[in-house]
């Protein structure tokens, strides 16, 4: 079993280390509350979804699903779209306009659960990666490495929000975290460009 929960807890940082629209959305949100318990709204729900999703991949309800093939285009078409939405609203967004930066609880909640489910990367890794890795395990061992992923997603939501809510305080001007949301916006737009080759090359 302690292999099976060390096996899991590096897989996950593996997948949810890299920045991708979940990540700089949470940390976004973080820089720009004032406290840190604005921000839980956005933690929990991420945090809820991704527990969502690996529970589904290691049942395999996700991988039964996925095996369609209509469905993984569908998935990558929602996202290119999502994903250009984004980038345009974390692009005009600025810091010193308390309704463009910050959100309420309730729309803390509704962009956490678009750029967690609507997000095919994470859709797919989830599946592809947690889904097909669990298969090696069985009973209570394989419910052991999803809890282990599971638990990373929590905490790793939690730090990103802290981290963000440091920089927040550390840029009093707001200048900083402009900065951040541009590039943000660009690394967004890539990130929906790369997706629309690949769905291209999948026809």
């Amino acid at each position: 079993m302690t292999e099976a929960i060390v096996h899991g807890t590096i897989l996950a940082f593996g997948l949810i280390l890299p920045l991708g629209v979940q990540n700089i959305f949470v940390f976004n949100q973080g820089a720009q509350h004032a406290r840190f318990r604005s921000v839980l709204p956005v933690v929990l729900t991420a945090a809820a979804c991704d527990t969502l999703l690996i529970t589904a991949a290691v049942g395999g309800i996700s991988l039964v699903i996925l095996s369609l093939d209509w469905v993984t285009p569908l998935i990558y078409s929602a996202g290119i779209l999502f994903l250009c939405f984004m980038g345009w609203r974390i692009w005009r967004s600025s810091p010193a306009q308390e309704e463009a930066g910050r959100l309420s609880p309730k729309g803390q909640m509704l962009y956490a659960l678009s750029v967690s489910l609507l997000n095919p990367h994470a859709l797919l890794d989830t599946v592809g990666v947690i889904g097909t890795s669990s298969l090696q395990y069985d009973g209570m061992v394989r419910w052991a490495f999803a809890a282990a992923a599971v638990a990373v997603s929590w905490i790793w939501f939690l730090g990103l929000a802290a981290a963000g809510r440091l920089l927040g305080r550390m840029d009093a001007s707001g200048k900083v975290i402009k900065r951040l949301n541009t590039a943000s916006a660009l690394l967004i737009w890539a990130i929906a460009v790369y997706m629309g080759i690949q769905l291209w090359r999948s026809f």
